[in-house]
């Protein structure tokens, strides 16, 4: 089978997450799947930016992204960021193959159009998974940033959760999952919704239930789903140890998103 696992900034700044997700991924291949890890860096970007005196601006979970943090994207999300996650595959006996959306020409993207005006924010505009095979083939796991090279020859910041859509999309994966630091979706309950079907996602927007970063995340699953990916589920990055059984047995943790 194929999975597509997206990785949040949260959870690869925590040392104990981080090594039960690398080994979860590690199993996953030796049970002969091929996997590919998408992952932001959002946490990690944030505190480089503040370092650099720059405040980070958020509208409905996008990142407003200058020329200057756009750099700085490019720095820490497709630097430092991808070669631990490389390093903390490599430590459970994983080879890993860390490389931006732009490498390849894996993933194309062109600016996305706001209102207001968000910089250098992208969104997919086209993709060629030829690379990824490649890297599948010689039994590594492919681990893309989230930054695309644009048409124009300019790299764009995309939001980590709609690149790992279109990973799976474009590599038609049977399941895509995001490790997350939250439980799942929760209600208007405030309970965790074990399953949630894509006609009740805009009663949870229009109610104010779901916002900020699980916005674009609720919508990647959409797109996904509606794209011929089988399976997505949004799983505690704590459970990443069900990844191996995700397909094969009852998981009683996060929320598993359906087209009905």
């Amino acid at each position: 089978m194929k999975f597509v696992v997206k990785l949040g900034g949260a959870t690869l700044e925590d040392a104990k997450l981080l090594h039960i997700c690398g080994k979860a991924i590690a199993e996953l291949v030796a049970d002969g799947n091929q996997v590919a890890v998408v992952h932001g860096g959002g946490v990690q970007l944030t505190k480089t930016l503040a370092q650099m005196g720059k405040v980070s601006e958020f509208i409905s979970g996008l990142r407003i992204t200058d020329a200057e943090t756009r750099d700085a994207a490019l720095m820490v999300l497709a630097g430092r960021v991808n070669k631990s996650l490389v390093a903390a595959l490599g430590s459970h006996g994983q080879a890993a193959v860390g490389l931006s959306g732009g490498d390849g020409h894996v993933f194309r993207a062109r600016k996305k159009k706001t209102n207001p005006d968000l910089g250098f924010v992208g969104e997919i505009a086209a993709t060629n998974p030829r690379w990824l095979d490649a890297i599948w083939t010689m039994g590594a796991v492919p681990v893309i940033s989230s930054i695309a090279l644009g048409f124009d020859g300019e790299y764009y910041n995309i939001n980590a959760d709609e690149m790992a859509a279109a990973c799976a999309i474009c590599t038609r994966a049977d399941a895509l999952v995001f490790l997350t630091d939250v439980p799942g979706v929760k209600g208007a309950d405030g309970n965790v919704m074990r399953w949630l079907t894509l006609p009740q996602i805009p009663a949870l927007e229009k109610q104010q239930v779901v916002s900020g970063g699980m916005l674009p995340k609720l919508n990647a699953c959409r797109e996904a789903l509606t794209h011929g990916v089988k399976r997505v589920r949004i799983l505690p990055a704590e459970a990443a140890a069900l990844l191996p059984d995700l397909c094969s047995t009852k998981v009683d943790y996060g929320t598993e998103v359906m087209v009905a």
